[in-house]
């Protein structure tokens, strides 16, 4: 699993995300698929500031990592939008953290406890969410 706690006051900004949280990623990616070349890889994330930016693109052509399109105005498109953070949200609702380090504890636990099977239903409902956006051509639409 690879998660990255940023320092309190921080923003993400494209340098952070190509300079801490990519590289663990692939790192991570190589450990846990080492067969699997960086050239097979597809990533998908949403229209964030840091996710578009110039220098992230490049980072990923670099790395040969297939940057997969989303379109404007869906931010219920990214997995991570539509299941992942009100997962862990629902999860962690009502509790009080007074360090960052255990707020972070948590979220861990979390991630750690979602099974391979939910994963694929995920992934299984984000191909759906695709193919109908490309059914509406990419323009916006309601009702997912």
């Amino acid at each position: 699993m690879c998660v990255d706690v940023m320092p309190q006051q921080c923003t993400i900004t494209a340098q952070y995300y190509t300079d801490h949280v990519l590289p663990r990623v692939l790192e991570y990616q190589a450990k846990t698929a080492p067969t699997r070349r960086r050239s097979r890889l597809l990533l998908h994330h949403d229209n964030a500031a840091p996710h578009k930016a110039r220098l992230t693109v490049q980072f990923l052509e670099q790395q040969g990592i297939t940057l997969l399109p989303h379109p404007p105005y869906l931010p219920d498109l990214a997995p991570c939008d539509f299941w992942l953070f009100p997962k862990i949200k629902g999860a962690i609702a009502g509790k009080l953290f007074h360090r960052i380090q255990d707020l972070a504890r948590a979220v861990n636990s979390e991630l750690r406890g979602i099974s391979a099977s939910e994963y694929r239903e995920c992934f299984m409902k984000w191909r759906k969410r695709m193919e109908r956006c490309i059914e509406a051509g990419g323009e916006y639409f309601e009702g997912m």
